[in-house]
């Protein structure tokens, strides 16, 4: 019967989705895409992790990750607001807004390699071929792929790609919630919840969370929708779209941590699959279709933000194509010679350094229209980031 009820929330999720009044309202257009660039990569590995390390505390953890990302967000969100208000900026800021492009850009191709690796391993994970070989023989083609639609039909293509993955990919992670709280109503009955200790404590603790900061990255797109949207609608959506992946990565985190004893699972980046085959038989067929979907998306829109980037701050020197020739390059020996949690340490160390950047452009803007107090916050923010950007460590599966 539990299959039958999952199978039905999808299916109504996918409707309220698609349902034309939401799918044609501004608001929401716009905090899709940050919503999803959120909730997509994250959410796979995210789960066992923090049960793994920090067992009973990693409701805390995944609080603390949102909120961070919640106030790294403040600062990109003061950022667009005065970018709009064309309000001068000294040398020092567009120095520092240069600097934080070329890290976006370096980001961006990180996060490929990292979204790839996760869509090859959940690839082979119900089949007879399950293993790190195989796993990257499947990253590497899907490189390939989509390095011949960007080079021979360009980001347009890319982007329609993009856009049919999304409300699949939310949709299953409703039918996810829906089965894991049914799972978690069972064990409360049975009175057989559990308390698992951290087993990672200490600086080591604070060292892996900040290594975890990819996890909850994407609100940043908003700040590049300017074309599509004004300041007030990025602003707006990027805050809704961080509520609604704050919850829902929080009620995931709550429900999953109290219900599988510790050994229970092998930490891997397809950990979620062997336990999600504990809750519902059906889950595991749907989360490979999730994160096929999730990955493909989020690759194919930060290859396509990624030649767009460097052809802009190269001044055209390096054409969009030769941006996604370079992205994959660097995607397939990071493939070959990293695993995907060292990537995810790596791609939050990039992330972490452009959230820093930003953070004291803001500093800077606000102290020099007299906000004292939120450019103090702000350049504390940009301390914090460059701390995570230099500690950050990878989980050791």
């Amino acid at each position: 019967m539990l299959n039958g009820l999952i199978l039905l929330v999808v299916v109504l999720a996918g409707g309220v989705l698609l349902y034309p009044r939401l799918a044609r309202a501004v608001l929401w257009r716009a905090a899709i895409t940050p919503l999803a660039s959120i909730i997509g990569s994250g959410f796979l590995v995210l789960g066992p992790i923090l049960d793994a390390s920090y067992g009973a505390l990693a409701p805390l953890v995944m609080g603390a990750l949102c909120l961070g990302a919640y106030l790294f967000g403040a600062a990109v969100r003061f950022n667009i607001a005065r970018l709009d208000g064309r309000s001068p900026r000294s040398r020092t800021e567009e120095e520092l807004e240069l600097a934080a492009s070329w890290m976006l850009a370096f980001a961006y191709i990180v996060s490929v390699a990292y979204y790839l690796n996760l869509l090859g391993a959940f690839s082979v994970s119900l089949t007879a071929l399950d293993d790190p070989y195989h796993a990257k023989l499947v990253t590497s083609a899907v490189f390939i792929v989509i390095l011949m639609v960007g080079w021979t039909r360009g980001f347009a293509a890319l982007e329609r790609l993009e856009q049919v993955t999304v409300g699949l990919k939310l949709a299953i992670i409703a039918g996810l919630l829906f089965g894991l709280a049914w799972y978690f109503g069972a064990r409360a009955a049975e009175g057989a919840l559990v308390v698992n200790p951290a087993l990672v404590t200490g600086w080591p603790a604070l060292t892996l969370g900040a290594g975890l900061l990819v996890t909850v990255q994407g609100f940043e797109t908003s700040r590049y929708l300017g074309e599509d949207y004004d300041a007030a609608t990025r602003i707006r959506s990027m805050r809704l779209a961080q509520g609604i992946a704050s919850l829902i990565y929080m009620v995931y985190i709550l429900l999953l941590s109290y219900v599988f004893a510790q050994g229970t699972l092998k930490l891997s980046e397809t950990a979620i699959i062997d336990l999600m085959e504990i809750v519902a038989p059906i889950l595991p067929i749907l989360l490979i279709f999730a994160a096929i979907s999730a990955q493909f998306s989020a690759a194919v829109a930060d290859t396509g933000g990624s030649g767009g980037l460097l052809a802009e701050l190269t001044r055209r020197r390096l054409s969009p194509r030769g941006g996604y020739l370079l992205l994959t390059v660097v995607g397939l020996v990071l493939t070959w010679v990293a695993s995907v949690f060292e990537i995810i340490s790596y791609a939050s160390r990039a992330f972490a350094a452009y959230y820093a950047l930003q953070s004291l452009i803001a500093a800077r803007g606000a102290w020099a229209t007299g906000q004292r107090r939120r450019g103090l916050a702000f350049a504390v923010l940009g301390v914090l980031g460059l701390a995570i950007a230099l500690l950050g460590t990878a989980v050791e599966g």
